[in-house]
């Protein structure tokens, strides 16, 4: 039974996924330490140091049966976590006991796990980004043609298409997955740099022979599928890499918050609505009510993400020197709950967008409302060109177009502009039918997003079969 007398975070509870909490988890971030002494004994024992075919045996055999509650125990007694961790190992593995971390400092195991987990958890993350982009992307590709009414400083404006929209979107996770792709990509390891970064115990361990040094450095970079290390460090890996990471999950919600603003308003409209389940409650007051709550929980979830950057550049701009300990208890919080919530939020976004639901007729109803006056320079261009006088036209489209306003706004009544229009002497002979279809005034939006697919969204598919039609499971 849950123990319901302890708080939980509700990143655990409600919003991340199993595979980004496997990542974060105390199993995973230990028996990686445990992978970290093991290969590193294995590699002094390589070059020459005495290390027994006993003492390798037993690191190996107990790399995940880790005795949490012991652990514990050491240090509320060393008030050390790697040292409790060393003394856990070692308690498993006696026969190996003295040689476990033989030359090393404490940000061995932690600044090579981290870059571990931090590699781990942007590969997922750029996944499951992929999988939003794509269902924008093809829902861009199916709604291309249907025109929108378009909005600048959320007033009406010319029309758009609502694939265009879309593309627009995905447009901007695309730049996001590419930054964290090319963050990704950069990640290098730590290794074996000492306690100051200067690698002096390792060179003392090997009687001043620095090729031997440099060679268990690439050893562990091989061992764990890094091609390089960071060449010049303190204590610790660059603490400016946490900000960079932190900045590019920061960015990617931002345009995921936006994202589910759009989708908030254009609710608003109903025009465009996330899915709502048969038995979903919108309200406990209101029975009618059908709240964009999925958007909300990403917004919400989204500007945690974005404000948990700022840890990681604070941690980076008081690094004093070599390194200076109160990193520790922040970035204990500030890496892995912004990839935690960033998850949700991605999980939350492939949800919507695989079920969006789109009202097209009051789509067309709502650009209809607008369009007459975005009509009305076509309408004065086709008059001049039967030979009418431009200012009169102008004059005249001017004051129809504000006796209609008026009656729309004053009246609450429907924009009666165009049969206004139609029996002005001025406008005899201008189709006004075909000046005002739609579609004259979308531009080039469908095939924009056509390129736009053809160049983006189809590499994807390619690339992330399996996520084209993923349907992330939601637990609330």
């Amino acid at each position: 039974m849950p123990d319901h007398t302890h708080y939980r975070s509700p990143l655990e509870t409600r919003n991340a996924s199993a595979e980004m909490l496997t990542i974060w988890s105390p199993q995973r971030k230990f028996s990686t330490w445990r992978r970290l002494w093991l290969a590193l004994a294995e590699g002094e024992k390589q070059l020459g140091l005495r290390i027994t075919d006993e003492q390798i045996a037993q690191l190996r055999e107990h790399l995940d049966d880790i005795d949490f509650q012991k652990a514990d125990e050491y240090e509320r007694r060393f008030r050390h976590d790697v040292m409790a961790h060393i003394h856990t190992y070692g308690d498993a593995a006696p026969a190996a006991r003295e040689i476990i971390h033989l030359g090393a400092t404490s940000q061995f195991v932690n600044c090579n796990t981290e870059l571990m987990l931090l590699r781990d958890s942007l590969q997922l993350v750029s996944a499951k980004l992929a999988a939003v982009v794509i269902q924008l992307g093809n829902f861009a590709l199916l709604y291309r043609d249907l025109p929108t009414l378009a909005f600048t400083h959320f007033q009406p404006a010319q029309p758009t298409t609502v694939g265009k929209r879309a593309a627009m979107w995905a447009q901007e996770l695309i730049l996001c997955r590419e930054r964290l792709e090319h963050t990704r990509s950069t990640l290098k390891m730590r290794s074996i740099k000492g306690a100051t970064g200067t690698q002096a115990s390792f060179l003392d361990l090997f009687h001043g022979d620095a090729e031997k040094v440099y060679a268990l450095e690439k050893f562990i970079c091989d061992r764990f599928g890094f091609d390089s290390t960071y060449p010049a460090t303190g204590q610790t890996y660059p603490r400016v890499v946490d900000a960079m990471v932190l900045s590019d999950l920061a960015c990617t919600a931002a345009a995921l918050h936006k994202l589910c603003s759009d989708l908030r308003l254009l609710a608003h409209r109903k025009e465009i609505e996330e899915p709502f389940e048969k038995d979903q409650v919108g309200s406990s007051a209101m029975p009618y009510k059908r709240n964009p709550m999925r958007c909300e929980r990403a917004t919400g979830l989204c500007r945690f993400v974005m404000n948990l950057a700022g840890n990681a550049y604070d941690t980076a701009a008081t690094q004093w020197l070599e390194r200076t300990l109160d990193d520790s208890a922040n970035r204990r919080l500030s890496l892995p709950e912004s990839f935690l919530a960033l998850d949700g939020a991605l999980d939350i976004c492939g949800n919507v967008t695989l079920g969006l639901v789109v009202y097209e007729k009051t789509i067309t109803r709502n650009l209809l409302a607008e369009l007459p006056f975005m009509a009305s320079e076509n309408l004065m261009m086709k008059a001049v060109q039967l030979g009418r006088d431009r200012q009169q036209v102008h004059e005249a489209i001017r004051r129809h177009a504000r006796d209609a306003a008026q009656r729309v706004k004053n009246d609450g009544a429907d924009n009666d502009l165009l049969d206004r229009l139609r029996s002005e002497p001025l406008l005899e002979g201008v189709d006004i039918d075909a000046e005002t279809d739609p579609k004259q005034f979308i531009g080039l939006a469908p095939q924009q997003v056509e390129r736009f697919h053809k160049q983006y969204i189809q590499p994807l598919i390619q690339k992330y079969p399996d996520y084209a039609a993923r349907v992330p499971k939601l637990r609330v």
